[in-house]
């Protein structure tokens, strides 16, 4: 074949012409029929087995060869070559502009991001998606006229074939959800139907799949991740709660309901302000929450005093943190109550001379002392402790300090004593 232009021309046409040696070896070839070497190698094979079997049957004159579900006119030079070394290979009943077997199913999934394939009932593909041969690291011309077993492990073969076969038995199609192992040796899962189709008179299995390996780790990993926070939230013993950006509780843990002597029923869907009580230093809790649902920071430390149904109070921290939604955008806040006071009666706002004196009282100082730090009489600071001890209930000075704690004036875990509610909750970001 020394005409370029007529080895151009061949290249857009169903067939395929070569030159071999004397082994079947090819050595050029050209034509449309095939798309790569090792595929004209295989019909040159092929050819040499069949024709040899067959003594050169004839069909309208020239020998017939069946390859990879197509059929060729097969014909070699009159100028005493032999063995098949030169020859030429027409498809019989090609379309010469672009026709090809399996129009129907490829034109849908030729380039579809599923894998799709065609086997006929011996397990030998007739055709096969990009999408399918990259499953297996190869291309869609080396899958075409190789069997199941060529690709797949003996036990992966065996169940695609029993399942090829209950296709061809029943005769109808089937959604299957399998399990094979890929080509690097992990394991792979795959969803989707395998059905017949007629072919050329004959009913083949056909098959479009979609590989979820990736989609059901994620989703083990997600149910995992759920229900470690689910053990956390139930079991742990913290007071917990998941809150819309809106302040509305859309999860709560056992133990926020036992807090605030309610039902885990009605507590979730109730709105987070109305279990706060109306104190003073409400403004940190406000400040945190409105850079939190404005992703100014990601996660903040504040307190506050809770109001549980019985109308008794308690002062507690709180550590506050953001979910991220789609697009970034803050989806949920979860609250956390990290340290609580014990719960009761609510008593007079004291100022803000009383907690300081609390707070200085706490730290060892004298009267004296107190009164020098706040610029106060001694007086002053005798009538502010008289007040304390009836307010807080507590006859002596160590004991307004214990209420002072156990009550949540005085931060817990804090040296030297100070408020509860000074912190600054957009500290920690």
């Amino acid at each position: 074949m020394d005409d370029p232009g007529l080895r151009a021309l061949l290249e857009h046409l169903p067939v395929s012409w070569w030159e071999a040696d004397e082994q079947g070896h090819v050595k050029e070839r050209g034509g449309g029929a095939f798309a790569d070497l090792p595929t004209a190698q295989r019909f040159l094979d092929r050819a040499r087995q069949e024709l040899s079997a067959q003594g050169d049957a004839l069909q309208d004159g020239h020998p017939v060869v069946r390859f990879d579900g197509r059929t060729f006119n097969v014909r070699r030079p009159q100028d005493g070559s032999r063995g098949w070394t030169r020859g030429f290979a027409m498809e019989a009943g090609a379309q010469p502009a672009g026709g090809r077997p399996y129009a129907a199913f490829a034109d849908f999934a030729g380039f579809a991001p599923a894998a799709a394939f065609l086997r006929d009932r011996d397990g030998r593909y007739l055709w096969a998606n990009h999408a399918y041969a990259h499953l297996y690291g190869t291309t869609p011309e080396r899958v075409v006229g190789s069997r199941i077993e060529d690709f797949d492990t003996p036990s992966d073969a065996a169940q695609f074939r029993a399942l090829d076969q209950e296709i061809l038995s029943r005769g109808k199609p089937v959604r299957h959800h399998l399990r094979y192992h890929r080509s690097d040796g992990s394991t792979g899962q795959a969803a989707g139907h395998r059905f017949p189709v007629q072919e050329d008179g004959r009913t083949c299995v056909a098959g479009i799949y979609v590989d979820i390996t990736d989609h059901v780790r994620a989703t083990s990993q997600r149910q995992e991740a759920e229900e470690n926070l689910r053990a956390l939230r139930d079991y742990s013993g913290l007071p917990c709660a998941l809150l819309s950006v809106g302040g509305r509780i859309e999860q709560a843990g056992t133990a926020a309901a036992e807090l605030f002597r309610t039902r885990l029923s009605d507590l979730v869907g109730r709105r987070a302000h109305t279990l706060l009580a109306a104190t003073p230093d409400l403004r940190p809790l406000r400040r945190a929450w409105e850079g939190l649902i404005t992703r100014r920071i990601r996660r903040a430390e504040t307190s506050a005093v809770l109001l549980d149904t019985e109308g008794r109070q308690r002062r507690a921290q709180l550590h506050l943190s953001t979910v991220s939604g789609p697009v970034g955008r803050v989806a949920h806040v979860w609250a956390v109550v990290t340290d609580q006071s014990i719960a009761h009666e609510a008593h007079p706002p004291l100022t803000a001379a009383q907690i300081r004196i609390l707070s200085l009282l706490a730290g060892g100082s004298t009267n004296g002392e107190i009164a020098t730090s706040l610029k106060l009489s001694r007086q002053a600071v005798d009538y502010h402790l008289s007040r304390l001890r009836d307010l807080l209930g507590a006859e002596t000075r160590p004991a307004l300090v214990a209420r002072a704690y156990v009550l949540g004036i005085l931060a817990p875990r804090a040296w030297p004593p100070r408020p509860a509610a000074t912190r600054d909750p957009l500290g920690s970001r």
